[in-house]
């Protein structure tokens, strides 16, 4: 990227449109590298079609990023056929006439790509990062959906993409904790029949209404070029990709007309009171929400500022009134906002026995203390360096940049909108925020929601005082009557998939080394492609060093929260106002063997950042009201994540994995976590926070002897040796067994299958090889069983497989979200296709797909500060050559069918010897269980048996 955004001149170009030429795009403007304000370099084009072409040349890095985004999301649904906008981006996956079914995903995987689409309220993005080398290939794959999907539609593609739609609610939305909270509130805040009344995922009836045949109204309707914007940034030859824009979109139909959605503002007569019910959740939640103003509006960068203070980071006024007085497990506010309107959100989650209608005066008065306070002017630095570093770290990447210049284009009508977008948050002052509060938040209406648990039905702000009323809602025109379907007519032969061009030269980072006292190493690589230094110190100790505390598993955890309280020289308040103010993040977390700290901050502010990192590592203190808040937190989070049976399935999988008794079989509890005191946390400080074998990663514009000046202060540390409990071996699996966790009216059933393989990591042995070798079983989208459980049976979002190792030890496993009522012939088909594999391998076609997919994969490893630094410390961590990544592609290479079905033989489960975990609802799937003839066993949500037989 090497400053190529850090500079610009607006050159705009207009051109007549004149002459027959049936594609030529036409060119209307040019922002190029001139002067001293932030934006991105691009040419913008223009098809006769409408389509707008957008190009960013980034030669940093041999990747290239394409992005079609269409100005159609769920604002352009209407009352009965939600969550169709959503629904159509999983069409748009499932093939057109000269890609096949299930090949999208494969294609680009193969070509070492990565890929997605996403929705909203407002638009529609689909995109690929890959290889340089397979640009045409991206683009003759966007422009064929584009022009050629609906004869490729299907009613069975159909009913599968809606199961798997369905099963995404299901997963997302209607089986977790508040997951329905965003619904209801849309529900009553905009008017019956507004778009945004409605999530985008939609109501599970109106998918169960829609038919091919609204899908094909839908494509037609807004799908045509004149709505769409291509944007491709990267290592990219401007003119190269014009022309490719030419040929592959230049021939497809313009669409119908689309013109711009006006629509009121929500306007509320008086505080509106709503309730619902939640049997996932733990907790009351209150969320009190004020309509506000759509995005890029003038007032939007005052209201972002107003959220900040109120209710962002533990300085903020929401958490000293409610999670320091322990009134709340976490309080927050947030400022959204869309193309038609925005939303200022206050919310709550509180403490047993808190009541809604209290909380609801304290939120009141918090309010009230905001005004009296005023805005400060530290208040407006923090924002205002916090804005800037922010924009700054999400134009690191091409995809970040690309991604920048579809929405600024297609929500302003201006790609060239960075440097604007910046001055409107920099110029906001303390009398703009105090405006805005005064306009749209003090003494103002609000919908305010009060979210029940079980066992606490009456526990309301107040009565509920506000229904949905249906009358006078007037379904729009978008129309839909008399669209007809025309096919490109091409010059050349379409269903010829381009080839890749010459393989782009993937180089891994440049680094430096230096071993200080204490056995500290230190690795390092100089970046100047942004002015953005990230730093990763890893201190032995993390959650292994629990099993020195016994019955007090999530200790590490715990110290994590600690260390981010007061210090000898600031409150926590005062030393995150002081991390703001730089627009830098320092967090530190417990992983299984250590505690990481991650520290990234503009290169102008590494100095104070640093200081404030010293400050934080060797001067922190721990109080005893700082323990007993995040203790009494993480108690009450324990109780929720008892609820979401993701969790729960992972954290009792790895229990029956390992064994009660073994350090990797430990489950952090509420009883566990009970019996930590706070000499506890500062024994743990004393004994696992020492600089001896420490790591430390740096990534920047910063060079070694810099960095290590500004670090000595950790020889300042304690420095004694950190021993870590011995990892013995996990009991060896003599026979299958099903273990049932119960959670009622589970709509899915969360699997994990597998074993302790034996096997720990390595870079060039077997771990390696059965990676690839796992590949085409459970490691890509298109997986066998990746399509088979998703994509051919719609029973799930997501499968997949996998071997997870460290130093220590390796799982493989098998993971995914059934819905409950296939939950036995899923289980038929895994066991099925795991027991397939085993025997054969993979066969020479999905060991070429492997080789081509893992191999050219590397072009997008080392783009990004963090990427890089995540690559460092894993040379670090495993003492690996710095060439170890070209070895693994000589042994790719090298990778023949017999070795895979002996790996495959080898570490592939045997069906009749792996540990089974199902955490659902017992009544729907028990009976179906008994055909495999495996034995029962019924646990708890912490993985301890269940006395007695099923009710």
């Amino acid at each position: 990227m090497k400053h190529m955004f850090l500079f610009f001149a607006a050159c705009v170009v207009s051109l007549c449109n004149s002459g027959p030429a049936a594609a030529q795009a036409r060119l209307v403007e040019k922002i190029t590298a001139n002067g001293n304000s932030l934006a991105i370099p691009y040419e913008k084009y223009v098809l006769p079609n409408g389509l707008t072409i957008i190009v960013h040349e980034d030669h940093s890095d041999p990747v290239v990023h394409v992005d079609v985004t269409y100005h159609v999301g769920s604002a352009r649904e209407e009352i009965g056929k939600s969550g169709f906008a959503h629904f159509f981006e999983h069409m748009m996956f499932q093939g057109s006439d000269n890609v096949a079914d299930e090949q999208h995903f494969r294609i680009i995987t193969e070509a070492g790509g990565t890929l997605n689409g996403t929705t909203n309220r407002d638009r529609t993005n689909y995109f690929e990062t890959v290889p340089s080398n397979q640009l045409e290939k991206m683009l003759w794959l966007e422009a064929d959906r584009m022009g050629f999907f609906l004869d490729a539609v299907t009613q069975e593609k159909f009913e599968i993409q809606r199961a798997t739609v369905k099963n995404e609610r299901g997963q997302r939305y209607d089986n977790v904790a508040y997951g329905l909270v965003s619904e209801v509130t849309a529900k009553n805040l905009y008017p019956y029949g507004h778009p945004y009344s409605w999530l985008t995922i939609g109501y599970i009836e109106d998918l169960n209404r829609v038919n091919v045949e609204d899908l094909k109204h839908f494509f037609m309707r807004w799908y045509g070029p004149d709505n769409a914007v291509l944007t491709v940034g990267g290592n990219v030859n401007t003119q190269e990709v014009v022309a490719l824009a030419e040929k592959y979109f230049g021939p497809i139909p313009k669409g119908p007309d689309v013109h711009p959605v006006k629509l009121p503002a929500p306007v509320l007569e008086a505080d509106r009171y709503v309730s619902m019910k939640d049997d996932y959740a733990k907790l009351p939640l209150l969320r009190m929400v004020f309509p506000t103003v759509p995005a890029y509006h003038k007032d939007e960068a005052a209201l972002d500022c107003l959220a900040d203070i109120i209710g962002q980071g533990n300085n903020s006024i929401l958490h000293k009134d409610f999670v320091k007085k322990q009134k709340a497990v976490s309080a927050y506010t947030a400022h959204y906002t869309s193309e038609l309107a925005g939303e200022f959100i206050l919310s709550v989650t509180t403490y047993p026995g808190q009541q809604l209608k209290d909380i609801e005066e304290d939120l009141r008065a918090s309010l009230a203390s905001f005004e009296a306070r005023g805005v400060l002017d530290d208040d407006i630095t923090q924002f205002h360096n916090r804005y800037e570093a922010n924009l700054v770290y999400r134009l690191e990447s091409v995809s970040g940049k690309v991604s920048r210049l579809a929405a600024y284009h297609t929500f302003t009508g201006n790609a060239n909108y960075t440097a604007k977008d910046l001055d409107r948050y920099m110029s906001v002052t303390k009398e703009d925020v105090m405006r805005v509060y005064q306009q749209y938040i003090k003494d103002k209406p609000a919908l305010i929601l009060s979210v029940l648990v079980k066992g606490d039905s009456l526990n309301k702000a107040a009565a509920d005082n506000y229904t949905v009323i249906a009358d006078g809602y007037e379904s729009p025109d978008y129309g839909y009557e008399n669209l007809s379907y025309t096919k490109p007519s091409d010059t050349f032969d379409r269903s010829v998939m381009p080839g890749a061009g010459p393989a782009p030269l993937v180089t891994v980072p440049e680094y430096w080394r230096k071993d200080l006292p204490g056995n500290i190493r230190v690795i390092g690589a100089v970046s100047d492609e942004i002015p953005v230094v990230n730093l990763l110190l890893y201190f032995k100790g993390g959650a292994m060093a629990e099993a020195n505390y016994k019955g007090k598993a999530g200790l590490a955890s715990l110290f994590s929260e600690m260390m981010d309280e007061d210090t000898e020289h600031y409150t926590a308040e005062a030393f995150t106002t002081e991390l703001q103010k730089l627009g830098s993040r320092i967090d530190i977390r417990a992983t299984r063997d250590g505690m990481q700290v991650q520290v990234r901050t503009l290169r102008k502010h590494l100095a104070p950042t640093i200081d404030l990192l010293e400050e934080r590592l060797l001067r922190s203190v721990f109080t005893e009201e700082a323990f007993e808040t995040n203790k009494k937190r993480t108690m009450e989070n324990l109780k929720n994540l008892k609820n979401r049976p993701s969790y729960v399935a992972g954290s009792v999988f790895n229990k029956v994995n390992y064994g009660k008794g073994h350090v990797f079989g430990q489950i952090t509890t509420e009883k566990t976590v009970g019996n930590i005191v706070l000499a506890d946390v500062r024994d743990f400080y004393d004994k696992y926070f020492s600089y001896r074998d420490a790591k430390v990663v740096v990534v920047g514009p910063v060079s070694e002897q810099e960095i290590l000046s500004e670090l000595g202060f950790l020889q300042q540390m304690k420095g004694h040796e950190v021993k870590l409990p011995a990892v013995t071996d996990a009991p060896v699996v003599k026979k299958t067994k099903i273990y049932m966790v119960d959670i009622p009216n589970a709509a899915q059933t969360e699997f994990r299958m597998g074993y302790v393989t034996g096997m720990k990591y390595d870079a060039f042995g077997d771990y390696y090889r059965s990676t690839v070798m796992n590949y085409p079983l459970g490691g890509a989208f298109n997986s066998r069983l990746n399509l088979e459980l998703r994509e051919d049976k719609g029973w799930t979002y997501g499968a997949r497989a996998y071997f997870d190792a460290d130093q220590y030890s390796c799982i493989y496993g098998f993971s995914a979200g059934i819905k409950a009522d296939a939950t036995d012939s899923a289980m038929a088909s895994i066991l099925n296709i795991l027991t397939e594999y085993r025997k054969k391998g993979m066969t020479g076609e999905e060991l070429k797909f492997t080789r081509n997919s893992i191999g050219q994969s590397d072009a997008r490893k080392y783009e990004t500060g963090q990427q890089k630094a995540g690559f460092l410390l894993h040379i670090l961590t495993y003492n690996l050559p710095g060439d170890y990544t070209q070895k693994q592609h000589e042994l790719l290479r090298g990778f023949d069918i017999s070795e895979v079905e002996s790996l495959a033989g080898k570490y592939i489960p045997d069906v009749s010897k792996m540990n089974v975990v199902l955490v659902g609802d017992k009544h729907k799937v028990w009976d179906g269980l008994q055909q495999f003839g495996y034995e029962i066993v019924e646990l708890d949500s912490e993985g301890n048996p269940v006395s007695g037989k099923r009710q």
